[in-house]
Protein backbone atom coordinates (compact mmCIF):
# COMPACT_ATOMS: atom_id res chain seq x y z
CA UNK A 1 0.00 0.00 0.00
CA UNK A 2 1.35 3.49 -0.40
CA UNK A 3 2.75 5.51 1.84
CA UNK A 4 1.26 9.05 3.35
CA UNK A 5 1.90 11.63 1.08
CA UNK A 6 3.56 8.95 -1.62
CA UNK A 7 2.73 7.18 -4.83
CA UNK A 8 3.78 4.62 -6.39
CA UNK A 9 6.26 5.13 -9.21
CA UNK A 10 7.53 1.37 -9.37
CA UNK A 11 6.33 -2.19 -9.44
CA UNK A 12 8.83 -4.85 -7.74
CA UNK A 13 9.14 -6.15 -11.56
CA UNK A 14 10.13 -2.95 -12.67
CA UNK A 15 12.85 -2.32 -10.11
CA UNK A 16 14.12 -5.48 -10.42
CA UNK A 17 14.46 -5.37 -14.57
CA UNK A 18 16.31 -1.78 -14.01
CA UNK A 19 18.84 -3.54 -11.42
CA UNK A 20 19.78 -6.36 -13.45
CA UNK A 21 19.93 -5.03 -16.34
CA UNK A 22 22.13 -1.99 -14.26
CA UNK A 23 24.10 -4.78 -13.18
CA UNK A 24 24.91 -7.27 -15.84
CA UNK A 25 25.52 -3.80 -18.14
CA UNK A 26 28.07 -2.82 -15.26
CA UNK A 27 29.79 -7.11 -15.66
CA UNK A 28 30.20 -5.95 -19.12
CA UNK A 29 31.94 -2.60 -18.58
CA UNK A 30 34.23 -3.60 -16.48
CA UNK A 31 35.37 -7.08 -17.88
CA UNK A 32 35.63 -4.75 -21.58
CA UNK A 33 37.76 -2.65 -19.43
CA UNK A 34 40.05 -5.89 -18.33
CA UNK A 35 40.54 -7.32 -21.52
CA UNK A 36 41.10 -3.85 -23.69
CA UNK A 37 43.26 -2.23 -21.02
CA UNK A 38 46.70 -4.02 -21.17
CA UNK A 39 48.06 -2.62 -17.69
CA UNK A 40 45.02 -3.66 -16.23
CA UNK A 41 44.75 -6.92 -18.11
CA UNK A 42 48.03 -7.65 -16.94
CA UNK A 43 46.95 -6.66 -13.16
CA UNK A 44 43.72 -9.16 -13.15
CA UNK A 45 44.96 -11.97 -15.42
CA UNK A 46 42.70 -14.62 -16.05
CA UNK A 47 42.06 -13.62 -19.08
CA UNK A 48 40.26 -16.73 -20.31
CA UNK A 49 37.82 -16.38 -17.66
CA UNK A 50 37.07 -12.73 -17.76
CA UNK A 51 36.23 -13.28 -21.40
CA UNK A 52 33.63 -16.00 -20.49
CA UNK A 53 31.91 -13.69 -18.34
CA UNK A 54 31.88 -10.77 -20.10
CA UNK A 55 30.32 -13.22 -23.06
CA UNK A 56 27.74 -14.54 -20.56
CA UNK A 57 26.99 -10.97 -19.09
CA UNK A 58 26.14 -9.73 -22.79
CA UNK A 59 24.03 -12.69 -23.96
CA UNK A 60 21.91 -12.35 -20.83
CA UNK A 61 21.06 -8.52 -21.36
CA UNK A 62 18.02 -9.34 -23.01
CA UNK A 63 16.65 -11.74 -20.37
CA UNK A 64 15.87 -9.58 -17.62
CA UNK A 65 14.08 -7.21 -20.41
CA UNK A 66 12.38 -10.37 -21.85
CA UNK A 67 11.34 -11.63 -18.24
CA UNK A 68 10.06 -8.54 -17.11
CA UNK A 69 7.75 -8.48 -19.95
CA UNK A 70 5.22 -10.93 -17.72
CA UNK A 71 4.68 -7.45 -15.61
CA UNK A 72 1.62 -5.56 -16.66
CA UNK A 73 3.53 -2.50 -14.77
CA UNK A 74 6.35 -2.89 -16.90
CA UNK A 75 4.69 -3.31 -20.19
CA UNK A 76 2.79 -0.51 -19.75
CA UNK A 77 5.81 1.46 -18.82
CA UNK A 78 7.43 0.00 -21.87
CA UNK A 79 4.27 1.68 -24.09
CA UNK A 80 5.30 4.81 -22.29
CA UNK A 81 8.76 5.44 -23.12
CA UNK A 82 7.93 4.39 -26.82
CA UNK A 83 6.00 7.12 -27.42
CA UNK A 84 6.98 10.71 -27.54
CA UNK A 85 4.03 13.63 -27.35
CA UNK A 86 4.17 17.02 -28.03
CA UNK A 87 4.98 17.88 -24.69
CA UNK A 88 8.65 15.44 -25.47
CA UNK A 89 9.36 17.82 -28.19
CA UNK A 90 8.74 21.37 -26.08
CA UNK A 91 10.83 19.52 -23.53
CA UNK A 92 13.86 18.71 -26.01
CA UNK A 93 13.64 22.19 -27.01
CA UNK A 94 13.24 24.23 -24.38
CA UNK A 95 16.35 25.85 -22.92
CA UNK A 96 15.25 25.30 -19.57
CA UNK A 97 13.83 21.86 -18.99
CA UNK A 98 11.78 22.07 -15.86
CA UNK A 99 9.53 24.85 -17.55
CA UNK A 100 7.64 22.86 -19.00
CA UNK A 101 7.17 19.57 -15.79
CA UNK A 102 4.36 20.26 -15.17
CA UNK A 103 2.87 18.42 -19.02
CA UNK A 104 5.49 15.52 -18.47
CA UNK A 105 3.87 12.25 -18.37
CA UNK A 106 6.02 9.25 -15.81
CA UNK A 107 8.82 9.85 -17.72
CA UNK A 108 10.63 12.60 -19.39
CA UNK A 109 12.26 12.81 -22.80
CA UNK A 110 15.30 12.42 -21.64
CA UNK A 111 14.61 9.28 -19.91
CA UNK A 112 12.54 8.15 -23.26
CA UNK A 113 16.04 8.61 -25.43
CA UNK A 114 17.96 7.05 -22.60
CA UNK A 115 15.69 3.74 -22.81
CA UNK A 116 15.68 3.70 -25.91
CA UNK A 117 18.97 4.49 -26.47
CA UNK A 118 19.93 1.58 -24.24
CA UNK A 119 17.66 -1.35 -26.04
CA UNK A 120 19.04 -0.22 -29.32
CA UNK A 121 22.66 -0.39 -27.96
CA UNK A 122 21.81 -3.95 -26.56
CA UNK A 123 20.76 -5.19 -29.88
CA UNK A 124 23.59 -4.08 -31.57
CA UNK A 125 25.98 -5.24 -28.95
CA UNK A 126 24.55 -9.17 -29.08
CA UNK A 127 24.93 -8.79 -33.10
CA UNK A 128 28.31 -7.62 -33.05
CA UNK A 129 29.87 -9.17 -30.04
CA UNK A 130 28.26 -12.54 -31.44
CA UNK A 131 29.99 -11.94 -34.39
CA UNK A 132 33.33 -11.65 -32.97
CA UNK A 133 32.57 -14.64 -30.67
CA UNK A 134 32.30 -16.86 -33.36
CA UNK A 135 34.56 -15.29 -36.03
CA UNK A 136 35.52 -18.17 -37.90
CA UNK A 137 32.09 -18.22 -39.10
CA UNK A 138 32.09 -15.10 -40.71
CA UNK A 139 34.06 -12.99 -43.31
CA UNK A 140 36.94 -11.17 -42.57
CA UNK A 141 35.28 -7.67 -42.85
CA UNK A 142 32.11 -8.74 -41.19
CA UNK A 143 34.53 -9.32 -38.05
CA UNK A 144 36.28 -5.94 -38.60
CA UNK A 145 32.88 -3.85 -38.97
CA UNK A 146 31.60 -5.62 -36.08
CA UNK A 147 34.58 -5.04 -33.53
CA UNK A 148 34.67 -1.47 -34.69
CA UNK A 149 30.91 -1.06 -34.02
CA UNK A 150 31.19 -3.06 -30.68
CA UNK A 151 34.10 -0.98 -29.41
CA UNK A 152 32.53 2.60 -30.47
CA UNK A 153 28.89 1.28 -29.14
CA UNK A 154 30.84 0.18 -25.79
CA UNK A 155 32.33 3.70 -25.41
CA UNK A 156 28.86 5.50 -26.04
CA UNK A 157 26.76 2.56 -23.69
CA UNK A 158 29.73 4.08 -21.43
CA UNK A 159 29.07 8.07 -21.63
CA UNK A 160 25.08 7.33 -21.56
CA UNK A 161 25.79 5.37 -18.42
CA UNK A 162 27.93 7.79 -16.70
CA UNK A 163 25.16 10.68 -17.74
CA UNK A 164 22.33 8.24 -16.10
CA UNK A 165 23.97 7.51 -12.61
CA UNK A 166 25.22 11.58 -12.19
CA UNK A 167 21.08 12.92 -13.50
CA UNK A 168 20.06 10.05 -10.65
CA UNK A 169 22.31 11.67 -7.79
CA UNK A 170 21.73 14.74 -8.66
CA UNK A 171 17.52 14.23 -7.69
CA UNK A 172 17.06 11.53 -4.72
CA UNK A 173 13.62 11.19 -4.79
CA UNK A 174 14.00 10.00 -8.12
CA UNK A 175 16.76 7.68 -6.99
CA UNK A 176 14.58 6.46 -4.30
CA UNK A 177 11.72 5.70 -6.17
CA UNK A 178 13.80 3.23 -8.15
CA UNK A 179 15.00 1.87 -4.82
CA UNK A 180 11.82 1.74 -2.84
CA UNK A 181 8.49 1.88 -5.42
CA UNK A 182 7.47 5.21 -3.61
CA UNK A 183 7.69 8.68 -4.59
CA UNK A 184 6.54 12.01 -2.63
CA UNK A 185 3.84 13.28 -4.27
CA UNK A 186 4.87 17.00 -4.01
CA UNK A 187 7.74 16.07 -6.42
CA UNK A 188 5.68 13.92 -8.55
CA UNK A 189 3.55 16.71 -9.08
CA UNK A 190 6.03 19.51 -9.18
CA UNK A 191 8.73 17.43 -12.14
CA UNK A 192 6.01 14.67 -13.50
CA UNK A 193 2.95 16.80 -13.32
CA UNK A 194 0.54 14.88 -15.93
CA UNK A 195 1.39 11.42 -14.14
CA UNK A 196 0.53 12.63 -10.77
CA UNK A 197 -2.47 13.79 -12.08
CA UNK A 198 -3.01 10.76 -14.11
CA UNK A 199 -2.41 8.84 -10.64
CA UNK A 200 -4.88 11.09 -8.93
CA UNK A 201 -7.62 10.60 -11.02
CA UNK A 202 -7.11 6.89 -11.02
CA UNK A 203 -6.88 6.52 -7.42
CA UNK A 204 -10.06 8.74 -7.16
CA UNK A 205 -11.98 6.85 -9.65
CA UNK A 206 -11.19 3.38 -7.07
CA UNK A 207 -12.04 5.44 -3.99
CA UNK A 208 -16.09 6.15 -5.85
CA UNK A 209 -15.58 2.39 -6.80
CA UNK A 210 -15.06 0.91 -3.90
CA UNK A 211 -17.19 3.79 -2.27
CA UNK A 212 -20.46 2.56 -4.54
CA UNK A 213 -20.08 -0.81 -4.13
CA UNK A 214 -19.67 -0.39 0.00
CA UNK A 215 -23.08 1.89 -0.71
CA UNK A 216 -24.75 -0.96 -2.50
CA UNK A 217 -24.22 -3.70 0.00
Amino acid sequence: MPRPAELLRFAVAERWVHRVTGLLTAVCLATAAILYIGPLSQAIGYRAIVEWVHVVAGLSLPVPLAVGLVSKAFRDDVRRLNRFTSSDWKWLRSKDFRATRTDIGKFNAGQKLNANFQLGAILVMLLTGSVMRFANHWPIDWRTGATFVHDWTAYAILAVVVGHIYMALRDPHALAGMRTGYVPVKWAATEHGLWAAEHGTAERKADDAAAARHVAR
